[in-house]
């Protein structure tokens, strides 16, 4: 018998993130996922920080909370298209 994987829905991705974004300090991921104004599947939630994590939105410090990293505001945007890219 297989399990079942659930993929989650835009809304609930946007859920997470505004949630990520908004908290006032950094959360673990039992803590975020109970602090959700909706339920959601606990495997779904978890394929959700999968995502956020490999689309480098989110990172996980060593103590496991989670820090929103994504340059998403006008003030971060306009410092990051002055900047000169670094060649790796």
């Amino acid at each position: 018998m297989g399990t079942k994987l659930h993929y989650p829905r835009l809304d609930t991705v946007i859920m997470v993130e505004n949630r990520i974004k908004r908290a006032r300090s950094y959360l673990t991921r039992v803590q975020l996922w109970k602090s959700l104004p909706k339920k959601v599947q606990y495997q779904t939630y978890c394929t959700i920080l999968g995502y956020l994590e490999s689309s480098r939105k989110i990172i996980f410090t060593r103590d496991r909370r989670i820090v929103w990293v994504f340059a998403d505001s006008d003030k971060a945007r306009a410092l990051l298209s002055g900047s000169v890219r670094a060649h790796a």
